[in-house]
């Protein structure tokens, strides 16, 4: 199937300020076509926008409240085919810099300002680094960071890849 480039192009920037920047989860998952197949190589993969859902608000919002994803590039084409790469972040305890580990999206257009399929590829060994030093950090300059779901860098990407200084600032945004 072939779709026009900018329906592509505006569905994966509706998908990435829904997710990746607002963290409205639940209308991420309406991003998803009923159907949809998910692959994630660590958590296993997923068939149906419902299990999809039951799957993602816990991981972001109660697993990995302090982790948020900072856009690098992506590529669309007519296919429908979107590949991102991107930053798996966590601010630094200390307010000085950031914990990454890289990561690469794959999804598949369907129409309708939808997808039917998403493959996530990650650094598994950066990201166990990654969460170790955060946890090291934690709890030699700030216990309590990861509760306070700052996001300090969002990178130097385009406009619709930023959000705000924290979780809550942007929860409180969406009304």
């Amino acid at each position: 199937m072939t779709f026009d480039l900018d329906e592509v192009e505006e569905a994966f920037r509706t998908y990435w300020r829904t997710g990746a920047v607002g963290e409205d989860w639940d209308a991420w998952c309406d991003l998803f076509t009923e159907d949809a197949r998910y692959v994630e190589h660590f958590f296993g993969e997923m068939r149906g926008r419902e299990t999809i859902r039951a799957w993602i608000t816990p991981i972001m919002l109660d697993q990995y409240p302090e982790l948020y994803t900072v856009y690098e590039w992506h590529v669309a084409s007519p296919d429908g085919r979107v590949v991102v790469y991107m930053q798996n972040r966590r601010d630094h305890p200390s307010g000085s810099g950031a914990i990454d580990f890289p990561g690469i999206t794959i999804l598949e257009y369907s129409g309708d300002g939808k997808f039917g399929f998403e493959e996530d590829f990650w650094d598994f060994a950066g990201a166990q680094r990654a969460t170790a030093d955060y946890a090291d950090a934690c709890s030699t300059i700030d216990p309590d960071h990861r509760e306070k779901r700052t996001r300090d860098d969002w990178g130097d990407g385009p406009d619709w890849t930023r959000g705000a200084p924290s979780f809550f600032e942007r929860s409180a945004s969406r009304g």
